[in-house]
């Protein structure tokens, strides 16, 4: 997946291929949501067909409101999940961060010093960790 060479994250559009992988469906159930408009893309600049961050996140979530079984692009919940930020809830010391990885919504709580500094915010692709209980949210480089 293509990820932002800086420091901050940032609002990325992603590939038709890359919101398959993101949520748990093939390209052409993708290219399907966008025949019916059920999913908005645009031509990138070289091009080919590309997704908002923002409009692949609440696609995202409301897909992951409805049960789901199986799905492909996602890891063992004991390794790292890639998904999208669906939502961020910042207040003075913490972050609540809702990313969905596939069929599943998975939360964390982090600083609001590390979401800041992360640039966690809808539509960013973010990997969850998880390991025993806790699940570590981090913006791949």
């Amino acid at each position: 997946m293509r990820v932002a060479a800086c420091h901050r994250a940032r609002m990325a559009d992603f590939t038709i291929a890359e919101a398959a992988d993101l949520l748990g469906v093939s390209d052409d159930t993708v290219r399907r949501w966008v025949d019916v408009g059920r999913l908005r893309a645009h031509r990138s600049g070289s091009g080919r067909w590309a997704v908002a961050g923002a409009d692949l996140a609440a696609l995202a979530e409301h897909l992951g409101a409805a049960p789901t079984v199986g799905g492909r692009g996602v890891v063992s919940a004991r390794n790292r999940m890639p998904g999208i930020v669906t939502r961020v809830a910042r207040d003075s010391v913490m972050a609540r961060v809702d990313v969905q990885a596939g069929p599943h919504r998975l939360v964390s709580l982090v600083s609001r010093e590390a979401a800041d500094e992360l640039g966690l915010e809808t539509g960013v692709l973010a990997v969850a960790s998880v390991k025993a209980t806790s699940v570590v949210v981090e913006v791949p480089r």
